[in-house]
């Protein structure tokens, strides 16, 4: 048992990458085989194209994002989203992962600054105690 963090939002990934691009990456979900590690996860859509030989399957991937992970500790998180954003150079990657720990203070985010993973806590104000909100 340890201490666990809820994790929500995503990461779009801009140009989408192609097959040949994420389909020995171990973030693709078809290379995925232990419980916990990687931590994230590319979204794969499929579409169907046609084709004069019949129709074609296109996989792009879309988005990072977080895995279901029963009782997530957010301990490497970080490191798993510099190393997948390095995996695919090339690639802008847009959002941020909301991360709210156990305790109620414990808020913060996954954001990029120029291509750095980089943890963002709040800043608690208090409201003007003369009668200003």
């Amino acid at each position: 048992m340890g201490y666990t963090t809820h994790v929500t939002g995503e990461f779009a990934i801009e140009p989408s990458l192609t097959w040949n691009e994420f389909k020995d990456s171990e973030f693709a979900p078809h290379n995925i085989t232990d419980s916990y590690d990687p931590e994230l996860i590319l979204r794969v859509n499929e579409t169907s194209v046609d084709t004069d030989d019949g129709p074609l399957l296109k996989r792009t991937a879309t988005a990072l994002v977080m895995r279901e992970i029963d009782e997530y500790r957010a301990y490497d998180l970080l490191d798993q989203v510099q190393k997948a954003v390095d995996s695919f150079p090339g690639h802008t990657f847009i959002g941020r992962l909301d991360c709210e720990g156990e305790q109620s203070a414990d808020l913060w985010r996954v954001v990029l600054r120029d291509g750095r993973a980089v943890k963002v806590e709040p800043r608690i104000v208090w409201p003007d105690e003369d009668g200003g909100q």
